[in-house]
């Protein structure tokens, strides 16, 4: 099958690899410009172009494909099927009935749940207990299109964005290609999403990464899960305002027996800094078991504290201003 593919990070990069692989010719790969790193400001290609490039697959890179001449480099080509993968960009509808079988696109969800930018980590977040892909024919709509071929994944308990990310990239080239095999046998159904059960994945912001001590102990530890490996998830000691602190993982604990503030320290151990959160009035306690101080690494508690003192009674609460960005897209 004679396709375009449009992606542009890791998760993306996967499904193109797994297409060439299966016998499908790449006619033309789009992927966003590239974009300057943190450090330097040195132009930085997304992973999709650099494996294009590898692969000796043509690549564009247009900053809106509104322009009509974008859509008519897109119309030379003559695709059968473009496929669509953590792209970026919006496909307007005449880029949309270019294709022969139109555009599919792998979203990270069981949609219609969590359609929209950040499926993977909202999901986590919210403590479910399943994901999965759905290769969806795209329509005008946000991720609203029919669905062609569904593929669940379970969310274990210690799971991270990172990790169920991991394996959702894999299990999305999978279904790809199965996808494409079905629908060259006319054997790929296509089914309206529901009209319940919809929500929206937004895009993850320097607020999300915040730790609000009043959260319950279970939503806090789900935040940190969903938000490892980035952006990660800070906080910073009341006495300490210019020194953001990251916590990379964090588990419910036994609640307090008497009224305490949100965001005071509780006990130290070696292994877990026992944290109040909660309404001020019903508290409960959250254990912090892997952090991050300012230029440090990821470390237990145990070493953390070797070199960063806090005691009972300190206080967490959120920094003056998150030093934070937010993630790349994921689906």
């Amino acid at each position: 099958m004679r396709l375009v593919f449009a992606g542009t990070p890791v998760f993306a990069e996967q499904a193109l690899a797994a297409l060439q692989a299966a016998g499908h010719v790449i006619e033309l790969v789009l992927t966003r410009p590239d974009k300057p790193a943190q450090r330097g400001q040195k132009l930085v290609s997304s992973p999709v172009k650099r494996w294009a490039q590898e692969h000796g697959i043509e690549v564009f890179q247009p900053r809106t494909l509104k322009d009509p001449q974008a859509c008519e480099r897109l119309r030379t080509v003559q695709p059968d099927l473009m496929v669509v993968a953590a792209y970026g960009l919006i496909l307007p509808q005449q880029v949309l009935d270019l294709p022969r079988w139109g555009c599919l696109n792998i979203h990270a969800s069981l949609l219609p749940r969590w359609r929209g930018a950040a499926p993977i980590q909202r999901a986590v977040q919210a403590g479910d207990l399943q994901t999965g892909i759905t290769i969806m024919q795209m329509d005008a709509g946000l991720d609203t299109g029919d669905m062609r071929l569904v593929r669940t994944l379970p969310i274990g308990p210690e799971d991270t964005g990172g990790s169920v990310h991991d394996r959702l990239a894999e299990l999305g080239a999978q279904a790809i290609v199965q996808a494409l095999n079905d629908l060259a046998h006319d054997a790929l159904p296509r089914q309206p999403q529901p009209q319940t059960g919809v929500t929206y994945a937004a895009k993850i912001e320097r607020a999300d990464a915040i730790i609000d001590w009043i959260e319950p102990a279970q939503a806090i530890a789900n935040r940190v899960r969903a938000f490892d490996p980035a952006p990660g998830c800070v906080t910073v000691l009341e006495r300490a305002p210019e020194q953001p602190l990251k916590v990379w993982r964090a588990a419910p604990a036994t609640p307090p027996d008497h009224l305490v503030a949100s965001g005071t320290v509780l006990a130290v151990s070696p292994d877990a800094l026992t944290v109040a959160c909660g309404p001020a009035h019903a508290p409960q306690a959250v254990s912090l078991l892997e952090l991050q101080r300012p230029g440090g690494r990821r470390m237990p508690v145990r070493a953390f504290l070797g070199g960063f003192a806090i005691q009972p009674g300190d206080r967490l609460c959120a920094p003056p201003a998150s030093p934070l960005s937010s993630s790349p897209p994921s689906s």
